[in-house]
């Protein structure tokens, strides 16, 4: 029996990525960790209580004066640059899961205008730029743009009303878009606005233009329809569909239910933490092979929210579920990950996500003593330590590489965090 859950911190960064401060200055400083254990203890009038995350080794990969420095449990822990351009949840999870966004840029769509609108009318559709901005306006009803509310140049979104087009049309839009566009995500969305979408255009950071849908009225009008159109990948060489070919059941968990492919999945969509961890621990529970991966939303929200007592408060509830699952995860073979997806934040001063590293922590009921790991190039490397853990072949997936810990003298056979596992499968 091997059971390995992936808990996805969602915005838990431990500081900058070199090239964090290329969009903003600012961000080359961000510090999502740190900055949060400062503001919570000024505002708290005390430190952070996260006892878990310390004994499995938070400390050792981020040094602060309210963490222990050494960990007391037996992992393995490192950090990980993120692997994908930006810094974008689909981006993160798709990587982390083992799929390859190499090929993906950040781009805003006025760097790509004249692609999207020869796609565009090459599938007979009528495109005219707005007012000469770099945003299109299809068959005089839907606009293709930037989008405002996520990192500049990650994703683009195709909106219309609902009174003017059905969603199946505004999403037959969005695919045509999204076989030209080198971003992320291409985002349909259709919803009930006060009054043409025209009047809610506005510019955003980075050179962007779009519509501003919260002020649009879409997300408070009712109806709303959004699908996610990702850059084009194999799921079928990503962890969970590596695992379920073998026979592991998989489940995912809150926001990894919504952006993870796998059709033998159990899926247990939440956002609350509290529903989210039990959840997880429920499915730890279960007998035989198990490969869990769950995504704790909220503290990606506080984050956008520029809120780190919330952040805070929300790392202390994450902290006591971490406890449960380090207790039922305790046979040789067992694996607890913890890690992020990017960073959020939440005293950088700007609602976005903040481009850092992120922790890997690997909880080894079997091994003598913790480790450090050397960093990781892509979260990629996470689905990948998965996959040896439960005994599966790391091949079978686009891209990553096991993390491995530098061998000591007569210790080869402990060199891999993934070691003590059930024989691999196939």
């Amino acid at each position: 029996m091997s059971r390995t859950v992936i808990v996805v911190i969602d915005g838990f960064g431990i500081g900058a990525m070199p090239d964090a401060g290329a969009l903003r200055p600012g961000d080359a400083h961000a510090d999502t960790l740190g900055h949060t254990l400062d503001r919570f203890g000024a505002a708290a009038r005390r430190p952070l209580r996260l006892p878990t995350l310390e004994a499995l080794g938070l400390g050792l990969l981020h040094p602060h004066r309210d963490l222990a420095g050494r960990p007391t449990l037996p992992v393995a822990a490192g950090r990980a640059a993120l692997g994908y351009p930006g810094a974008d949840s689909f981006a993160g999870h798709q990587t982390m899961m083992g799929a390859d966004f190499s090929a993906v840029t950040v781009s805003t769509l006025g760097e790509r205008l004249e692609e999207v609108t020869a796609a565009l009318e090459a599938a007979g559709r009528t495109v005219r730029r707005l007012d000469g901005r770099p945003v299109l306006v299809v068959d005089e009803t839907v606009l293709v743009h930037d989008n405002l509310e996520a990192d500049p140049g990650i994703n683009w979104n195709v909106s219309g009303r609902l009174e003017d087009l059905p969603f199946d049309g505004i999403l037959a839009i969005a695919r045509t878009v999204r076989r030209v566009a080198p971003v992320a995500r291409v985002i349909a969305v259709g919803g009930h606005a006060d009054g043409p979408l025209h009047r809610h255009v506005r510019d955003g950071d980075g050179g962007t233009v779009g519509l501003d849908t919260p002020a649009s009225g879409f997300y408070r009008n009712g109806g709303l329809r959004v699908q996610h159109l990702g850059v084009p990948l194999d799921p079928t060489r990503q962890l969970p569909n590596l695992a379920a070919r073998a026979g592991v059941p998989v489940t995912l968990v809150g926001k990894a239910a919504d952006i993870l492919s796998c059709d033998a999945a159990v899926r247990r969509p939440a956002v609350p933490t509290a529903e989210v961890l039990a959840h997880t621990l429920r499915a730890a529970r279960a007998g035989g092979d198990a490969l869990v991966v769950a995504n704790v939303q909220e503290t990606d929200l506080a984050g956008h929210q520029q809120d780190p007592a919330r952040y805070g408060t929300l790392l202390e509830r994450v902290d006591a579920g971490l406890a449960e699952l380090v207790a039922v995860l305790d046979s040789p073979g067992d694996r607890l990950i913890v890690t992020g997806d990017h960073g959020n934040d939440p005293a950088i001063g700007h609602s976005y996500h903040t481009r850092e590293y992120v922790p890997v922590i690997v909880h080894r009921p079997e091994a003598a003593e913790p480790r450090l790991l050397p960093d990781a190039e892509s979260l990629a490397d996470v689905g990948a330590t998965a996959a040896a853990a439960l005994g599966l072949d790391p091949a079978g997936l686009t891209c990553g590489t096991p993390l491995r810990r530098p061998p000591e003298p007569d210790a080869e056979a402990a060199a891999d965090p993934g070691a003590g596992g059930p024989p691999r499968r196939r």
